[in-house]
């Protein structure tokens, strides 16, 4: 049988110049660097060839949290490569959140930036992780370190398609993080019918400006422009003018909302910048419907938008073309391959234009949850549809709208935030009788996320302090903006929080 190892299939597309270039970096130490295909090619099977001799068990988890960076995408092919499976964390979970996580993915090696070492090192090897390296963002680190003295030449592991190839955590409505196990196959079938539907060519090239530690970046953006053979300009850090300044040597550009938001505050943004251009994808978070308007004002470009999640990768997507195909405020349809429906509460099919919960099956959905069972086969229906958690309809054209979240989800910035999690560290703080934590609108971030508490009798609790403990504890996109102290939450007749009167209380707070 053939090898279905993803990684595989990423170095059978690259071109057959490894001489020319596949990464030039455009900020960070020592920018600009030039990586061709040969280096991306060396690199892997010497980082493939350091886990191989670490004697690991099979499908070992190996964790990291570290900056963006060319030798960091490296590490994860060399994970793939080397047959193992790679959990990518988030660079702002703090030391509470990092401990969940190696706790309960076990995994054989960690790696995290050289300043997080320290605190790092000693979580992992009280977790009974046994190799810890360090990664820097301008070549730094044990792990090149030892990977140097590595061969590289590597043949990659046999993997079948159903095999393990990531694990990607997110964030659970009870606060318990849930590891959402992806094959080979599930990223493989994606990453393919994205580059036919999305009509990647010859001679693209793509900026890539997005974290490589969830769906969007790593998989969506690095799997496009690799299973292309095509060159990225590679950003550590979003830069609106820096990126705009880019633009023309560009054909692709993919992003979440709030990039799209800063780009259009820049006066440099113009058809003239947008000249080689070819496709805008967004995605992550809604886009607002005036933020489509804009770009089209202003560039003269269409951006696609298309919807996905970490459970299933990308699940639909606006039309390529015609441009004039894409709506505002609807997802697209359901991209090849995959199926998706909207059924009421009573799991029966919504009509059109019937809002109900959307749920999907196809090559690219998970397997389930790490290490939870329960959970897994809580969220997928008795005929084998996973259950998306989001709430939508489908128009008569056969539009698909997101129209809106179960379980109170928060997105800021195209980052997830879950209420109930932020609401456990608030509530364990002193003096703090309960919490409801919302998102409402901003202009900047899409939703902004603010704590509502209530004080214990007799007890004083400031706003700005429990913003100041919660920064020590949980990553910073979860804090939330603000904090208001009240006397009562607003509840039902079954004293259930009404969080919908408190959305609507602040919902002009960021406008």
């Amino acid at each position: 049988m053939d090898n279905q190892n993803l990684f595989a299939a990423l170095r059978a597309a690259f071109p057959a110049d490894l001489d020319s270039t596949a990464i030039e970096t455009a900020d960070g130490p020592g920018a600009p660097l030039r990586y061709s295909w040969r280096d991306l090619e060396r690199g892997t099977a010497m980082m493939a060839n350091l886990l191989t001799g670490l004697d690991l068990p099979a499908g070992s988890r190996v964790a990291v949290q570290t900056d963006k960076s060319v030798e960091a995408l490296m590490l994860y092919l060399a994970v793939l490569r080397a047959g193992h499976v790679y959990l990518p964390l988030n660079t702002a979970y703090q030391a509470a959140e990092i401990a969940y996580f190696i706790g309960n993915a076990e995994p054989a090696v960690v790696v995290c930036a050289p300043k997080s070492f320290a605190w790092v090192s000693r979580v992992a090897f009280q977790a009974g992780t046994m190799h810890v390296f360090t990664l820097g963002d301008d070549r730094s680190g044990s792990l090149l370190e030892r990977a140097a003295h590595c061969s590289d030449v590597q043949v990659p592991a046999v993997k079948q398609a159903d095999d393990l190839a990531a694990i990607l955590y997110t964030s659970g409505t009870t606060g318990r993080s849930k590891g959402a196990m992806l094959s080979h196959g599930n990223l493989l079938s994606n990453a393919r019918m994205l580059k036919d539907y999305w009509a990647w060519r010859p001679g693209d090239v793509l900026i890539h400006a997005l974290p490589i530690f969830h769906v969007h970046g790593l998989f969506v953006a690095s799997h496009g422009a690799l299973l292309n053979g095509s060159k990225m300009i590679w950003f550590s850090k979003f830069d609106p003018q820096a990126v705009i300044a880019r633009l023309p040597e560009a054909s692709v550009f993919m992003g979440v909302p709030t990039l799209y938001v800063r780009m259009l505050a820049e006066a440099s943004l113009t058809p003239q910048a947008c000249r080689t251009m070819r496709l805008f994808v967004a995605g992550s978070a809604p886009l607002l419907s005036e933020t489509f308007q804009a770009w089209q004002q202003r560039t003269g470009h269409t951006i696609l938008e298309r919807y996905g999640m970490s459970e299933t990768v990308m699940l639909s997507s606006n039309p390529y073309e015609p441009a004039s195909a894409r709506r505002a405020g609807t997802v697209g349809f359901a991209l090849p391959g995959v199926t998706l429906r909207v059924q009421d509460e009573q799991g029966q099919p919504c009509a059109c234009g019937e809002i109900g919960g959307i749920q999907v099956r196809g090559p690219n959905v998970f397997a389930g949850y790490w290490r939870m069972p329960e959970k897994t086969q809580e969220e997928f229906t008795a005929d084998g549809w996973f259950k998306t958690g989001d709430v939508g309809k489908i128009d008569a054209e056969g539009y698909i709208h997101i129209v809106g979240r179960s379980k109170d989800l928060i997105i800021s910035g195209g980052y997830n935030v879950y209420p109930a999690e932020i609401e456990g560290y608030i509530n364990d703080m002193a003096g703090v009788a309960e919490s409801a934590v919302i998102g409402v609108p901003h202009r900047d971030f899409g939703e902004a996320v603010v704590a509502v508490v209530v004080a214990r009798p007799a007890a004083e609790v400031n706003g700005a302090a429990i913003v100041a403990a919660l920064k020590q504890q949980i990553a910073n996109f979860k804090v939330p903006k603000q904090v208001f102290v009240v006397p009562d939450l607003p509840r039902n007749a079954m004293g259930k929080v009404q969080k919908n009167l408190l959305r609507e209380r602040h919902q002009d707070l960021f406008r």
